[in-house]
């Protein structure tokens, strides 16, 4: 009979120790490279944002300043003064393009302001100049709604109408109305996560855990590497998973008291 001698033994514990340490420091590189690619994405994804809208309002600005020289009364002993006003006014409402949503009380206070110096004007040849001005709004306003920064009521009454009920139930609704899948997106937010570790999250185990899994991927909202490989979020879940957090918030805001009255 085959004994394992104290030092083999001692020796075998070793391996198994280094193996174990050397499995933690390959899981912990994996996960640093992940975060660090997720961040130079969003970096990334960030500054070609910032330069496409640079370019945009860099233009918008280079066209204020030409239509109004182009068309405004040249012989009005106002025009400078004018000018000027109209310029700060449309510049104004180009830095609002930069923003990610434009308020519809941003778009009503810059109009009210044009109406009142429309109302306030003191010739007739004032029309021609603020006729150009408010096309020069209309164009800005397009590009907004372009850039989907902005949008009016009536375009979002329009929107609505164009939700289908079917495809909101099987590809968002009802694949989001499970704790357990909602934790899954979460985790994945900013890193993959494997079986194992979805396993830990959320409580599940074998098929269980796998069905929600299967649902997941089913409907595009997190996807497997390879096979047997880490599971990661799609832009799809990632979108929705943001949605959610707006959700949230505004659920916060509702006083639980008006629900009852």
């Amino acid at each position: 009979m085959f004994v394992m001698k104290p030092e083999n033994k001692i020796h075998d514990q070793e391996i198994l120790d280094i193996k174990e340490k050397l499995e933690l420091m390959h899981s912990d590189i994996k996960r640093m490279m992940e975060n660090s690619n997720q961040e130079y994405l969003n970096l990334m994804m960030a500054n070609l944002k910032k330069d496409f809208l640079n370019c945009i309002t860099g233009y918008v600005s280079e066209d204020v300043e030409s239509c109004l020289e182009r068309g405004m009364v040249e012989k009005c002993s106002m025009r400078d003064t004018c000018k000027s006003k109209f310029t700060d006014l449309l510049q104004s409402n180009t830095t609002l393009m930069t923003h990610d949503a434009v308020p519809e009380g941003d778009i009503t206070e810059v109009k009210d302001t044009l109406n009142k110096m429309r109302e306030g004007a003191p010739f007739e040849k004032c029309e021609a100049c603020f006729s150009e001005v408010y096309d020069i709004f209309d164009k800005q306003m397009k590009f907004m709604r372009s850039l989907h920064v902005h949008s009016t009521n009536d375009e979002k009454k329009k929107d609505i109408s164009k939700i289908s009920d079917e495809i909101m139930v099987k590809e968002v609704l009802e694949p989001l109305s499970n704790k357990q899948r909602i934790q899954i997106l979460k985790s994945m937010a900013s890193q993959t996560k494997t079986f194992s570790s979805l396993s830990e999250i959320t409580g599940l185990k074998g098929g269980n855990l796998l069905f929600h899994i299967q649902k997941l991927l089913d409907t595009n909202m997190i996807l497997q590497r390879h096979e047997r490989g880490d599971y990661m979020i799609t832009e799809k879940g990632y979108k929705l998973l943001m949605l959610l957090t707006e959700v949230n918030e505004l659920l916060g805001d509702i006083n639980p008291l008006t629900l009852t009255q």
